[in-house]
């Protein structure tokens, strides 16, 4: 999977603005932040300015919709990797801007991820009603001192309802995955990347075994993510909440 996105779990990636606050120990090493900073851009944390994005910009997931009608595909848009979409500094009319662009683009499964489910409900077009049909709705946890995050995100209606724990910094043996139709495991990546432990991975995906939760491991991680790879017990587990993958 993939189109403009490496991403391993999505098509295309589109972020309504760049720049964001650190809430966790997940954010430590900080992926987006790095990048922001290498492209000369100082737009992280609560009081630093966000960067806007260009008309054009704003476009492209109308193409992909297109495409996708055209095709009689369904594609999948993560939302956003250089931003959380719910954060308290969201630039203003930001965020109405991306609900009329997701009400434009009905063939795009938009898959919005963020460290504050507790900001979801406030912040949900009138419209939502029992939810729309083209959002998932997911958030981060990256080790148990945040797990409630997973209680507060299922509280919201949503057709689908995801879990990425990525980085996983800790062991969770009793993930409440009640409500919850797809989980992303992958461990951290790039220099001083901390550990992840196989007895971790191993315990998560049999947990969504036994709860017929679709699964998907997108990386070992470390110094050289690329060669650690991605395979768990001799196979990929590649599951979508859209269409689970039968295990003998």
């Amino acid at each position: 999977m993939g189109f403009n996105s490496r991403i391993e779990w999505t098509t295309h990636t589109f972020n309504p603005w760049w720049g964001c606050t650190k809430v966790s120990r997940g954010c430590k090493f900080c992926y987006a932040e790095a990048l922001s900073k290498r492209y000369g851009h100082d737009v992280w944390g609560a009081r630093k300015p966000r960067r806007l994005l260009s008309d054009n910009h704003w476009r492209e997931p109308l193409k992909w919709e297109a495409e996708a009608r055209r095709e009689r595909l369904r594609f999948q848009v993560f939302c956003a990797s250089m931003a959380d979409v719910f954060e308290e500094k969201a630039p203003a009319g930001q965020l109405d801007r991306l609900w009329d662009l997701i009400r434009q683009t009905p063939n795009l499964d938009w898959q919005l991820l963020t460290k504050r489910p507790h900001r979801i409900a406030d912040s949900l077009p009138e419209d939502w009603g029992s939810g729309y049909q083209n959002v998932w709705l997911g958030t981060s946890v990256e080790d148990r001192r945040v797990i409630d995050r997973i209680s507060l995100l299922v509280k919201v209606p949503a057709k689908v309802h995801f879990l990425s724990l990525e980085p996983l910094l800790g062991p969770l043996p009793d993930l409440p995955l009640k409500g919850i139709n797809w989980v992303i495991v992958g461990g951290e990546s790039g220099a001083g990347a901390r550990p992840i432990y196989p007895d971790w991975v191993r315990s998560i995906r049999n947990q969504c075994l036994k709860a017929e939760v679709a699964f998907f491991f997108k990386q070992w991680g470390g110094f050289n993510k690329k060669k650690a790879g991605r395979e768990l017990e001799g196979r990929t587990w590649d599951e979508m909440p859209v269409k689970r993958i039968s295990v003998s």
